[in-house]
């Protein structure tokens, strides 16, 4: 197994070989004896040198560090960074890790600063090779203390994928390959689901051994943070697949894939309610950090939802039809305003609901006094499991709701403040709406590995009928109206947006459900929830 795996040098032939502009005019081993300093300098110069480094530095540095590194000088190599301690090891590991041999490494035209590369080599392992070829880049910056022009350090330089604290390693797989068939049986690979990729990585860490398969013999990219499963570039052997089941819904998958490439960046993630199992997870980009369901952000008015159980459960309001005032701003250490200032005279809590009355989810919580910088979590927790540690069968981050005070304590009951929740968080609380209570979200069976799921106290019959009119009301005649419009069957939602320090535009929310499906998205920078997280949650909601 990769953990206790052990490395042994292996020599290999390395080459770089000229590319693009400027690089076939000059002996790519001249930086490893020469100065490095590139056309201009004076020989014998000490003067330190500021500024962005020229072409011709940009250039030297480049073909000098490149060629280092292809030589398996992982130390050297290192030296011509900006960061030579963290560079060093990735450098070295090359060979001795990751057992690449035979590379060679051409480099193309500089662009400003960046130079891209070309990397094609060979990987052996306990007699298995395979070739391996990507695509990089470095980035030659002006070093800070030497003011000589070096490569910026990034894990990325070695390979796109790589990250802080990751490394490459060939070996045995850490655990067996995996065939994830969804609820009907049908398989699910990350080439047809691409946002799969890391919650398939993650199923394969966490229950390779428990589907019955055996390990093969690997490339991948590794991690000393046990909670980040190891992420396979080249299978050398494949060894032997063990099947697993989840609860992941193809069809509504490839919705919600379609779904989020509209955007730059948005996740999304759909929820059987009443079983609290996981029928689709997304994100844009796909690769990477899972957004989905380790993201962190103010959820905006979503959070309206768990405010009006708060206000229900305090006594403050009885239910759609009672009394509220809506007015255009309120004061709580300081103003807080509606979405271009509109009022409602005389309004109801389901007419401040459905349009989304921020002031009517602060003034009518001032009589709660100290109690109401507590009151909103007690809420969350009690109703919707929210702060509890969810086994969900992969890593998760659970909704953060901490204690308050003073303006933040306003500012929370409309989903700002130190409020965070992601697509599953947001999905689980409309989940919990439709079906009646809280059901922990599930992506695999917990009879799988014993796993004890987090429980809620049930929701009382007329808390969850109230929120489900609020729901339906914003649906049919509110702010979620026109991205709900194609949805059938018995529906409700809520929009919300956030503000985000420095970030010109808020993040669109919306949280919907239907007859036998729950949503949640988020679009960032997309502003008015129904504008663009809406019709994300729509087209899950309609493959349902």
């Amino acid at each position: 197994m990769r953990s206790g795996a052990k490395v042994a040098v292996i020599g290999g032939i390395f080459a770089v070989v000229a590319g693009g502009v400027g690089y076939g005019g000059y002996n790519l081993f001249n930086g490893l004896t020469g100065s490095g300093d590139g056309p201009g300098t004076t020989a014998g110069s000490t003067t330190k040198k500021t500024g962005p480094p020229s072409a011709g530095e940009i250039e030297t540095t480049a073909k000098d560090f490149l060629a280092a590194w292809a030589a398996g000088k992982g130390p050297e190599a290192a030296q011509l960074t900006n960061n030579a301690a963290d560079a060093e090891p990735l450098l070295t590991g090359y060979s001795t890790q990751a057992h690449v041999s035979d590379a060679v490494i051409t480099p193309g035209p500089a662009v400003g600063a960046k130079v891209p590369f070309t990397v094609k080599a060979t990987v052996t392992y306990e007699g298995k090779s395979k070739p391996l070829t990507y695509d990089s880049e470095l980035t030659v910056v002006r070093g800070l203390t030497t003011g000589k022009a070096l490569v910026d350090w990034q894990p990325s330089v070695v390979h796109p994928k790589l990250t802080k604290g990751t490394s490459l390693t060939t070996a045995e797989a850490s655990a067996p390959p995996i065939k994830a068939v969804d609820r009907n049986g049908v398989e699910l690979t990350k080439e047809k689901y691409p946002s799969l990729g890391p919650v398939l990585d993650a199923l394969r860490d966490t229950y390779g051994d428990k589907a019955g398969g055996r390990p093969g013999i690997e490339l991948a990219i590794t991690s000393a943070d046990q909670n980040v499963p190891d992420r396979t570039l080249l299978t050398l052997s494949k060894g032997r697949e063990g099947k697993l089941e989840t609860y992941l819904d193809a069809k509504v998958q490839a919705a919600a894939e379609q779904a989020v490439k509209k955007h730059g960046k948005a996740s999304v993630v759909a929820i059987e309610p009443g079983t609290g199992r996981i029928r689709a997870v997304a994100n844009t980009p796909a690769e990477g950090f899972n957004t989905a369901l380790q993201g962190a952000q103010a959820p905006g008015s979503t959070m309206k939802i768990v405010t009006t159980a708060m206000m229900l459960d305090k006594g403050l309001v009885s239910g759609p039809d009672s009394p509220v005032k809506c007015p255009a701003t309120v004061i709580w250490e300081r103003e807080f305003h509606n979405l271009e200032d509109f009022s409602i005279p005389g309004a109801t809590l389901q007419q401040a609901f459905a349009r989304s009355c921020n002031t009517a989810f602060i003034k009518p919580v001032r009589p709660l006094g100290t109690d109401a910088g507590t009151a909103l979590g007690d809420t969350a927790r009690k109703y919707f499991g929210i702060g509890l540690e969810w086994q969900t069968g992969v890593v998760t981050r659970d909704g953060s709701v901490p204690e308050s005070t003073g303006a933040e304590t306003a500012a929370s009951f409309i989903g700002q403040g130190r409020i965070q929740m992601n697509a599953l968080n947001m999905a689980s609380i409309a989940a919990t709406v439709k079906g009646g209570g809280f059901k922990q979200p599930v992506i695999v069976p917990l009879a799988l590995d014993g796993r004890e799921p987090a429980t809620a106290r049930p929701m009382p019959a007329g808390m969850a009928q109230t929120l489900r009119q609020l729901m339906g009301a914003a649906a049919r005649g509110g702010t979620a109206t026109t991205a709900m419009a194609s949805v059938g069957g018995n529906k409700g939602a809520k929009t919300g947006s956030a503000e985000v320090d420095g970030q010109g535009d808020s993040n669109s929310w919306f949280t919907g459900y239907t007859d036998g499906l729950a949503a949640a998205a988020v679009v960032d920078s997309g502003g008015h929830g129904g504008d663009a997280a809406g019709p994300v949650v729509a087209q899950v909601l309609r493959a349902g």
